[in-house]
Order: C-alpha cells, then structure tokens, then sequence
C-alpha cells in the first residue's frame, strides 16, 4: 500500500490542506492520506495554537466524508514538540510494509536545514513537496519530489485574524470546522 503522511498544525485546518491532500493522493496514486496533527510545532510560535484535542476533533470531522483520509492523534499522545523523525519511526512499526510518502508544503522547504535527524527521515520515506502559492520552488535537494497542486491561496493565520476581527471566514473552512469552532468560542 502506499500511504501519504500529512503532518501540521492544523490551526484550523481549512480547504486548503484538503485540496492539497486529495490532489497529491490522486497524482501520486496513493491509497490513503494520514493527517498528523502536531501537539506542539517545533518551528513555531506556539502562543496562537488551541489545545490539541480541539484540532484533532477539527480535522477528524473535515476528513470524514472521505474514505482515503484518516486522522491520527500519534503526536498528540506523545506531547510536548512533534518531532517528524519519532512519528515516522512509529508509522514504519504501523506499516512495516507499505511505501511511505511524507508531504510538505513548499513554505517548509526554508526549514529542512533545522530538521531532527534529516537524513535518517529521508531514508524512511519518500519526500514530497508540493507548491504553494507565494512560495517559490528553489533549491530543492535531490532527495525530494515536487508536485504541483492547484493554487488555493488560504492560510490558518487568515482565518484565525479574520475570526479574531470578527470578519466572515465561511467557506474557508469545512462547515463541519466552521461550525466547531463557533461552538466553542475558539480563535476569539
């Protein structure tokens, strides 16, 4: 079987990161995409992040309709940062024999320098990239694939300032999200 790995934050995830999925799950004739939210991003500013559960039980609802997604709580039941080197060695004991696929955005291409054990991930998995909007496609080692997607400029930074401005973020995200984070006053 050939699985894609999609890790992130996932603050709120939005139409994006679906469109991003289902695209390089189709190009790359992947079986299934695994979301992985992170419990705590190693590269980011973790003050604008809501709890984990909150995030996972977002994206377990976004991905429902689909039976090539699935959600796993992996990194959030190892707390403290997520690591990608630790999640890909838990997915490896899941799936001993099933082909790996670990899929970036272009926008962490500028990080990869500050990746825990780079090397041992790269030979675990095969690397993927695929474009996003404003991000542009340079230097980009041997080791990874690049797959373009269609260009769907949404961020979780836009949507958490619109919510905080008080300002329309429907269609943004799933309404399954949308009506999620209503519920629970999140992003305010």
């Amino acid at each position: 079987m050939k699985i894609g790995i999609l890790g992130g934050t996932f603050n709120p995830i939005h139409i994006g990161h679906l469109i991003l999925a289902e695209e390089a799950r189709e190009k790359l004739k992947l079986d299934k995409i695994i979301f992985v939210p992170a419990y705590l991003p190693p590269h980011k500013d973790n003050s604008d992040i809501i709890d984990a559960h909150h995030r996972y039980k977002m994206v377990r609802s976004a991905i429902k309709a689909n039976r090539h997604f699935l959600v796993s709580d992996i990194e959030i039941k190892r707390d403290g940062r997520s690591y990608t080197i630790d999640t890909i060695k838990e997915f490896k004991k899941i799936y001993p024999r099933d082909e790996l696929f670990f899929i970036i955005g272009s926008d962490l291409l500028k990080y990869l320098d500050e990746w825990k054990d780079l090397g041992d991930i790269i030979k675990m998995v095969k690397f993927i990239t695929v474009t996003r909007p404003g991000y542009l496609l340079e230097k980009i080692p041997a080791y990874i694939t690049t797959v373009a997607i269609r260009a769907v400029d949404v961020s979780a930074f836009e949507i958490r300032k619109a919510i905080k401005e008080n300002r329309s973020f429907r269609y943004l995200v799933p309404e399954k999200v949308l009506s999620y984070i209503n519920k629970y006053g999140l992003y305010r």
